[in-house]
């Protein structure tokens, strides 16, 4: 029993002397001896013997407990990362099993890779797609007034009849829309149910738009077939238009078209092309608070555009495989060029061109807050560079600007999904 008291008493001498800072003992030696159980340990004479392998095994300790302090703050650190993630995972999953959403369009990812090449989902609730779809449903109701003055003047009696019939199919689809968003206000429904509503109304609009452009057709039959621009009125994930014809391999290329739209942020994507394994094959794409971008092959330039005034602006990119090179043109004068862009990588051949969506799948994939709102027409590819007297001519609408000798912009060439529209083309006649 001496023995351990003898023991207890060294270690508290030692702690008294590592406390100690001002005390020098130098090389001195202590022994550790007994002392009286109520002695002041700390005033206590230090015998030589096994100060300084004490003072090592406290320091030691004392440095075991720095770290584990230091490893009990990182623990408490990642748990508040943890439990933050957390949150926001049963945030999202609240938001993706409460009443009234329905997904808008599906996830934007590869297949198999879970890759999002965009960096964003679609989750579109349920109101908001609705709502979307009520906006779709007036501007069909719009182009049927302009259609009453057409029908005026042509008497046939077949127009008219064909007028009353889609005028009673949108009255149909408002109170089908205007009874789910009441549906959607009370609570009621689920997320399947808004999804299969959403696919009938969609699949209504899809037929109705159809019919209405079937009506104007006698509107288009004295219109050269490139007289014609593209009206994407609102940004959905459903409003598209799709080039007929794929691209071919290409080593160089200049992409040009007309442009009008007064969107923000973003004017979103004029147009993208996908082949298989590559979602970004060639895109552009102006989203949130970005610059314009071209992307080629998933390498990016930012473009110098600066279009969302609400006016008709001509546009063109140049590029050439070898060192990558690039130009940009806006109202026919360079703005910006660059080099490295994805150099010595053809641009590969049979995909899928769409104007007015950004694709993560093959021909689809597509999101709202991607999507082009506003005006395009005079989509022309060439698979050369073209130079800048040939580019002033396009934008100044001259009698010898050039049509693209790889995709034309032409009436036969172009189909249109979803309720975007096609009128005759303004900006030319402006300019002239």
């Amino acid at each position: 029993m001496l023995a351990g008291r003898a023991a207890r008493t060294c270690a508290l001498l030692a702690l008294c002397l590592l406390g100690s800072g001002a005390q020098d003992f130098g090389p001195t030696r202590f022994i550790c001896t007994s002392v009286p159980v109520d002695a002041d340990m700390c005033a206590a004479s230090v015998a030589a013997g096994g100060a300084e392998e004490l003072r090592s095994n406290v320091l030691q300790l004392r440095e075991t407990v720095l770290q584990q302090k230091e490893t009990i703050l990182s623990q408490k650190e990642t748990i508040r990362e943890l439990t933050t993630k957390l949150g926001r995972c049963e945030s999202q999953s609240t938001l993706d099993s409460g009443p009234g959403e329905a997904r808008a369009g599906g996830g934007r990812k590869q297949p198999g890779s879970g890759k999002n090449t965009m960096g964003d989902l679609s989750r579109t609730p349920a109101a908001e797609t609705l709502s979307q779809l009520g906006q779709t449903l007036q501007s069909l109701k719009t182009r049927l007034e302009n259609l009453e003055q057409y029908s005026r003047l042509n008497s046939s009696s077949q127009t008219n009849s064909l007028k009353d019939l889609l005028q009673s199919k949108i009255d149909d689809l408002e109170r089908q829309v205007l009874s789910r968003v009441n549906t959607l206000e009370e609570g009621k429904g689920g997320p399947k149910n808004d999804t299969e509503e959403r696919v009938k109304i969609e699949s209504a609009l899809t037929s109705l738009h159809q019919r209405i452009s079937e009506l104007e057709k006698g509107q288009k039959d004295n219109r050269p077939g490139d007289k014609f621009q593209l009206t994407f009125p609102l940004r959905t994930n459903y409003m598209y238009a799709k080039v007929k014809k794929s691209l071919p391999e290409m080593y160089a290329f200049t992409v040009c078209m007309w442009l009008k739209s007064s969107a923000a942020p973003g004017v979103g994507t004029p147009f993208s092309y996908a082949v298989p394994g590559q979602a970004n094959e060639l895109v552009l794409i102006e989203w949130g608070n970005n610059p314009m971008e071209i992307l080629i092959n998933d390498k990016v330039a930012k473009l110098p555009f600066v279009i969302n005034d609400g006016k008709w602006h001509h546009i063109c990119v140049t590029w050439t495989t070898r060192d990558g090179v690039w130009e940009a043109y806006q109202d026919g004068t360079q703005g910006g060029n660059g080099e490295n862009l994805a150099p010595y990588h053809p641009i590969k051949p049979q995909g899928v061109l769409v104007l007015g969506q950004e694709q993560d799948t093959l021909g689809g994939g597509f999101d709202a807050t991607q999507a082009f709102v506003g005006e395009l027409a005079h989509f022309n590819i060439w698979d050369r560079k073209l130079t800048p007297g040939e580019v002033y001519n396009l934008a100044t609408c001259s009698t010898k600007a050039l049509s693209g000798n790889v995709i034309a912009w032409a009436e036969s060439h172009i189909e249109i999904f979803g309720g975007a529209t096609k009128w005759t083309f303004e900006a030319c006649r402006q300019i002239n």
